[in-house]
């Protein structure tokens, strides 16, 4: 068994990178893909048709469904909710579960919920407490319920307004395609 798993744990899938750590009371199914120097807190779930890039962090309380991929180098907080069906039913299975995916170098608030189906950008930051309905642009700030757009952030975490204003420093940056530059 590898030595990072906590024996506390209930790892059932042999499919996880080097210098990853699981934590005591979490759950991974047997088809689940776990990447290479991932840190999973203690009380979390992941699921069977789940992937996980490297450089992961899932903090305390997070269930990861069926249908949800994580890419390399993103943080999701402590009990952010992911959905995979947007009409759950007891008992009642869809054909196919909502796809989601956070692309790399997201980070997802805690407490934030995130809908089925939809996209989180490269590098976008998803406020605490948020609920996410709809896909997210690349190094953009949402938060609030429902989510709304609140400014921009650069692959460093610099948080910029809606004009692009770094305003802790007074600096202006400009759009290259998606990503924040400096002016």
């Amino acid at each position: 068994m590898n030595k990072n798993i906590h024996p506390l744990s209930d790892v059932q899938t042999d499919k996880i990178g080097e210098n990853t750590f699981v934590w005591q009371f979490s759950v991974i199914l047997k088809n689940a893909v776990i990447g290479s120097n991932c840190n999973i807190n203690c009380n979390c779930f992941i699921e069977n048709d789940v992937t996980l890039g490297n450089n992961v962090t899932i903090k305390s309380g997070v269930q990861i469904w069926d249908g949800i991929t994580i890419e390399d180098n993103v943080f999701i907080g402590p009990n952010a909710t992911f959905t995979n069906d947007l009409v759950p039913r007891s008992k009642v299975y869809p054909d196919k579960f909502g796809q989601t995916i956070v692309k790399k170098g997201a980070s997802v608030g805690a407490n934030a919920t995130i809908i089925a189906g939809i996209e989180i950008g490269e590098f976008a930051f998803i406020g605490a407490g948020s609920v996410v309905t709809k896909t997210i642009p690349p190094y953009t700030v949402w938060y609030g319920n429902p989510a709304i757009h609140q400014g921009f952030i650069t692959e460093n975490s610099v948080i910029l307004d809606l004009d692009l204003l770094d305003k802790k420093n007074n600096v202006q940056y400009v759009l290259d395609g998606y990503k924040p530059v400096m002016k």
